[in-house]
């Protein structure tokens, strides 16, 4: 199934990275989703750890309608057969998911493919060589989402720059306090997920997100 709408014409990875939470509702999704784009998440990130196949295709193809609508790219978690299915903009692999090299051979060169590197730098150098298009550090600080994630020291942000040349994004226990540390460390952007989508004022935590890559 392939949606013919206009794809965004160039790929920042930078900013905001709103990464959805397990919410089974399509409807609830989309209107959470909708509100960190008008706030102005730069990418957002499917990822639905509770879905079957079905509801992880329904869902998937509502958040990339919504997102090609706001010229935002929409990055699929895990599943690269979901990623091809669809013609989504990207994927985002662990290091236990699909074969990167494997992945950028099926989606082509001119998809986003992001990896999680975790605490390893040497798995970012690793990515790189294998067409990553951003490397994924954390968890920067503890995570309630995986509260027993490796942390990734924020000086690694300093030495990937120095070894890699891709766009870095700082992911685990973020927000709003903390988020700046993470960039004036050197993350390109921020990946969240409970400190947007459980805010009170979703599209308002989300603007005040976007302002810190323009203070």
């Amino acid at each position: 199934m392939t949606i013919q709408m206009t794809k965004p014409s160039r790929y920042n990875i930078k900013g905001l990275y709103a990464v959805t939470p397990d919410i089974l509702e399509v409807e609830l999704l989309c209107e959470k989703v909708r509100l960190t784009l008008e706030g102005g998440a730069s990418l957002v990130q499917y990822r639905n750890k509770f879905a079957d196949k079905q509801l992880l295709l329904r869902q998937a193809t509502a958040l990339l309608a919504l997102c090609r609508s706001f010229g935002v790219p929409l990055i699929i978690n895990d599943h690269l057969d979901l990623c091809a299915q669809i013609d989504a903009d990207g994927l985002h692999v662990g290091a236990s998911d699909c074969d990167l090299s494997a992945a950028r051979r099926l989606l082509g060169p001119h998809k986003i493919i992001g990896a999680s590197c975790y605490n390893w730098l040497d798995l970012a150098i690793q990515a790189e060589a294998a067409g990553a298009s951003y490397v994924a550090f954390g968890a920067c600080f503890a995570s309630e989402t995986k509260p027993n994630a490796v942390h990734a020291p924020l000086s690694l942000f300093a030495e990937a720059k120095q070894k890699v040349k891709l766009p870095l994004v700082g992911i685990g226990g973020i927000h709003i306090d903390n988020a700046h540390q993470v960039i004036d460390a050197g993350a390109d952007a921020l990946a969240v997920i409970t400190d947007i989508f459980y805010d009170d004022d979703i599209r308002h935590i989300t603007q005040r997100y976007t302002q810190l890559f323009h203070a």
